[in-house]
């Protein structure tokens, strides 16, 4: 095929049969079925609730769902499948049918898919719960493969680079801080400096360890970032050197830290949509933190409270204050920034707590960082920017 005749075959598909006579039409069955496919989707009303329409053929029933479904995976690659999955539950309304097995079955795994399964979590039949475990258990796993090992990494080396040590080993000289430790000693003509004092990267012991406290809002808009959060809480729990809390919150708080072992047990503990109370949850991670300088609290959340506004921004002052690195996220995700309360996060940013998105291959650097108590807000900055 030329590439006259692709580029009119792609704009074919993208505007459907209202560009049939200016592109030339569809010449094959499997470009057929591909409009076919799109067509169920976006030609779709979804303003037409009233009468649950949903489309050219797609219709309310599993088993048409199931073949579409099925099509979409069979027509395109997997990273399009989950864009038009998560466009039919968005559009159209196709949530209550994600219940049955057969569905479950047909889709394409992703953490949008995920958070919607969550969010179905407790009015999912018993019949579907087994599959719907399975597949968010294949999320889980391929989001551990992606960042566990850069988050045991960055964090076992921030770690152990916050214990300096003056007399260090050859391989573990800091370089950079020897050097500025030791200008006074420039030799111009040598143009080298001669230190007398070295400076390096201690061994930490193994049971020598910083607190870790996540807090996760698990409001409906937060679905994604919950399950990346639960993801890295377990990686986190897997180190010794780190003692790690997980505490989930809408206008109550639970503590999942007796989950950690499995992230799919976490995330199943969670009960997406409702309230936020994000006063009481601060409150209860305060009572998890006895050792204020060696500790970090990450908040996730996009700050609309529905608690007290101010006791909220004064225990955030306070652990700030005692010494605990405090982080707030406004989403760990691949979204990028969700909507957000832009007063409350002005507000902690007076205090000196920057409130920002953060991706999750960013965030084991993001870790390394606040564990060594460097410059988050710099970091921020540098961030956004990129």
């Amino acid at each position: 095929m030329s590439e006259d005749a692709e580029r009119l075959r792609r704009w074919r598909l993208l505007l459907g049969d209202a560009a049939e006579e200016s592109t030339g039409g569809l010449g094959s069955k499997s470009d057929a079925a591909m409009d076919g496919a799109l067509s169920a989707l976006y030609d779709a009303k979804p303003e037409d609730t009233s009468s649950r329409r949903r489309g050219a053929g797609l219709g309310s029933s599993a088993p048409k769902v199931a073949r579409w479904l099925g099509d979409i995976r069979t027509y395109f690659p997997s990273t399009v499948v989950q864009v038009m999955q998560k466009d039919a539950v968005d559009r159209l309304g196709l949530t209550e049918l994600l219940l049955e097995p057969e569905l479950l079955d047909a889709v394409e795994p992703d953490v949008h898919l995920v958070g919607t399964l969550l969010s179905l979590n407790r009015v999912m039949p018993e019949t579907s719960k087994a599959t719907a475990r399975m597949v968010v258990d294949t999320v889980v796993r391929q989001i551990e493969e992606r960042i566990a090992q850069k988050t045991r990494t960055a964090v076992t080396g921030a770690i152990n680079r916050a214990a300096r040590t003056t007399n260090p080993k050859l391989r573990d000289v800091d370089w950079n801080r020897t050097i500025r430790a030791n200008l006074a000693h420039y030799l111009p003509e040598y143009k080298t400096v001669v230190p007398e004092r070295m400076i390096g990267y201690g061994r930490r012991s193994p049971t020598v360890h910083r607190d870790v406290v996540l807090a996760i809002d698990q409001s409906g808009s937060m679905a994604s970032s919950v399950v990346y959060a639960s993801v890295f809480g377990a990686v986190l729990a897997s180190m010794r050197a780190l003692k790690t809390s997980l505490v989930v919150f809408d206008t109550a708080v639970v503590d999942l830290t007796d989950k950690l072992s499995d992230p799919v047990d976490v995330l199943f503990g969670t009960q997406l949509g409702g309230g936020t109370d994000i006063n009481r949850a601060i409150a209860y991670s305060q009572s998890l933190i006895d050792r204020p300088t060696e500790s970090l609290f990450v908040l996730i959340s996009d700050l609309y409270e529905g608690g007290i506004r101010g006791e909220m921004l004064r225990r955030m002052s306070a652990m700030k204050t005692a010494g605990v690195q405090v982080i707030v996220l406004l989403a760990l995700s691949d979204d990028g920034a969700p909507s957000f309360d832009h007063d409350n996060a002005a507000a902690l940013g007076v205090l000196g707590i920057p409130a920002f998105a953060c991706t999750p291959d960013k965030f084991p650097e993001l870790l390394a960082l606040a564990l060594e108590r460097g410059d988050i807000r710099r970091w921020a900055d540098r961030l956004q920017t990129e």
